[in-house]
């Protein structure tokens, strides 16, 4: 019994880890329950020393000096904030009175105002249950297909796992082990990809099935001049002027930080995009100001309800991410200025108020305890699971896929794909990945030969976020299906503002309206996947990276030479000896650098 348990003792673990999540207690506990449980049977069996869990206390410490697991709370406060503020109401019809006279208006306004949530949010579930409460009986009413209405509010609402400043990012960035900074500026080009796919898509169907989104009735376009004319020719002209200043900060960006904080490299192309969009949004604010106060008249009243509606919310979001990209903050900091400015806009738009602070802060205790909770459980599971050599059994399970790095990755995404249809992506996080990096940063670099280590772990990253991102719509279970389900008519129901009968939603409805943006999802994957560069090309290389295993190997082998008389950094038996003492470390490290 003693020999079995010790050949099987990985796969013990997984099964004991199933037995106890179908107990039904939280996973968390589930994760701690195995990893001591399983430790203790193995110093019983002599696979570990007595005092195995000794140094168990101080992992848990560091847990909770973790610095960058802030920024959770403060970006989850940030957008419980404006989210009840009753920003998303105000985008979803400002937005929807910019592209309501166009076919698929509605549709489009839901995946823009979709992701600027996503953006704010950063809660899959905030996002699409606000978007199902306010837009869906808005499009029911005036005529939209109900698989394109359900499956455009999911789609846009899964966008809060793959843009910035995304937690799901966040988490990532802290189990592979790179900065959160990076994680950001690799999912950018991606998550604005997946948004530009999204809007193709409705397109699309504008022009095969125009019936299917129609434009907004005359009768429902609320913001017009006194003369009857729509506005949206200052708009465009406000639009091309803030572009141009944009375009222009972009063509002197890297002068100016250069000049400002004395960096020598070149700017990445994220960073140049992001405080372009600053500069741009800023001015539009200013000049929608300057008109008001001056009553010039210059401004249309669409003009000034999208200046003052939008520009507040995407220049918190770009000041927030700027500020990473430069170096200026951490993103702890970038979060509690995030969380200062979103408590401004709720004050500004006369919302804040002791009972949603309240609410915020209850809300944002409740997921920060949640997610310090799962990560304890995963350490004292990954404790274990470490001591038992369990990674290398996982590698060699995954040397034996056919395919290679490409068959692991493969592989890895479809597992990472079913488990998002169970389990949150917290859970994915904290469990799964740990055990998959190592084995992730040995194969995958050889699927990218030109690309810096730390490159391939981001790549890798924003792949996973991706992909937990196509999970959330796939039905039966797809979490972002249920949100929504939770929030539409079951029921058939006399409509508010035309006061006719509007058909209830059903499930089956729900269901199909995620199949098409499923399928846009999986084709971003591969994108992602066969286009590396979408992910690298505005990270700055750092230089290949060090592995510590190998250097700590060549500095034990150093030693054993020393208690052989021989010298640390001696060749082989007709070399020629070293005097350096750290040759062993120094020669590890340039193997790596090669």
């Amino acid at each position: 019994m003693t020999a079995f348990i010790a050949q099987n003792f990985v796969p013990l673990m997984f099964a004991g880890l199933f037995c106890f999540l179908l107990t039904g207690i939280p996973v968390a506990f589930g994760l701690a329950a195995t990893g001591l449980f399983m430790g203790f049977i193995g110093m019983e069996v002599g696979l570990f020393p007595s005092n195995m869990f000794s140094a168990l206390p101080l992992r848990v410490f560091g847990i909770m000096q973790n610095d960058t697991l802030l920024a959770i709370p403060f970006f989850t406060f940030m957008g419980i904030i404006l989210e009840r503020s009753g920003m998303a109401e105000d985008l979803l019809e400002t937005v929807g009175q910019v592209f309501g006279p166009l076919r698929g208006g509605l549709a489009v306004a839901v995946i823009l105002v979709g992701a600027l949530l996503a953006a704010t949010t950063g809660v899959v579930a905030a996002a699409v249950i606000s978007m199902g409460l306010i837009s869906l009986p808005i499009m029911l009413r005036y005529g939209y297909n109900r698989t394109i209405a359900t499956g455009t509010i999911t789609a846009s609402g899964t966008l809060a796992q793959a843009i910035p400043p995304s937690l799901v990012l966040i988490v990532l960035a802290d189990q592979l082990g790179r900065s959160v900074g990076d994680m950001y500026a690799g999912a950018l080009v991606p998550g604005l990809m997946l948004v530009g796919v999204y809007l193709l898509f409705v397109a699309a169907v504008a022009i095969v099935k125009p019936s299917w989104v129609p434009a907004l009735p005359a009768e429902a376009r609320i913001y017009r001049e006194s003369n009857g004319a729509s506005g949206h020719k200052s708009l465009l002209v406000l639009f091309l002027i803030c572009g141009a200043a944009g375009w222009a900060w972009s063509q002197v960006h890297s002068q100016m930080i250069s000049a400002w904080t004395g960096r020598t490299t070149p700017a990445a192309a994220d960073e140049i995009f992001i405080l372009s969009m600053t500069v741009a949004s800023l001015l539009a604010l200013v000049l929608a100001i300057a008109d008001r106060v001056l009553k010039a008249g210059l401004l249309s009243r669409l003009a000034q309800q999208v200046t003052f509606v939008l520009i507040p919310p995407l220049v918190l979001i770009f000041l927030v991410l700027g500020t990473i990209f430069l170096g200026v903050a951490t993103p702890t900091e970038g979060g509690a200025m995030g969380a200062v400015g979103a408590l401004i806009m709720a004050s500004a738009r006369r919302q804040l108020s002791m009972k949603l602070m309240k609410q915020a802060l209850d809300s944002t205790a409740k997921l920060a305890t949640f997610v310090i909770f799962i990560l304890i459980g995963s350490t004292v599971f990954s404790f274990t699971f470490n001591a038992a050599d369990g990674h290398i059994w996982v590698e060699h399970l995954f040397d034996k896929l056919p395919g290679g790095a490409m068959g692991f990755l493969i592989v890895v995404n479809i597992l990472v794909f079913i488990l998002g249809m169970f389990i949150d992506f917290f859970e994915i996080a904290f469990i799964v990945i740990p055990i998959l990096a190592p084995v992730a940063e040995k194969i995958l670099p050889e699927l990218v030969p030109g690309m810096a280590p730390q490159m391939v772990m981001v790549w890798f990253g924003v792949i996973i976020a991706m992909n937990l991102q196509t999970s959330f719509l796939t039905p039966p279970f797809g979490f972002a299906l249920f949100y929504l389900r939770s929030v539409a008519a079951r029921e058939d129901y006399n409509d508010r503002i035309t006061k006719e009968r509007i058909p209830a939603v059903t499930t089956t409805q729900i269901y199909k309206g995620s199949i098409a943006f499923i399928v846009l999802q999986i084709i971003m994957v591969a994108a992602v996947v066969v286009f590396p560069s979408l992910v690298a090309g505005g990270l700055e290389s750092e230089g290949p990276a060090i592995d510590a295993y190998k250097a700590l190997e060549q500095l034990q082998a150093d030693d054993l030479k020393a208690e052989q008389g021989a010298e640390p950094g001696a060749s082989a038996p007709g070399g020629e000896a070293e005097d350096d003492p750290m040759k062993g470390l120094l020669d590890a490290v340039k193997e790596e650098k090669k």
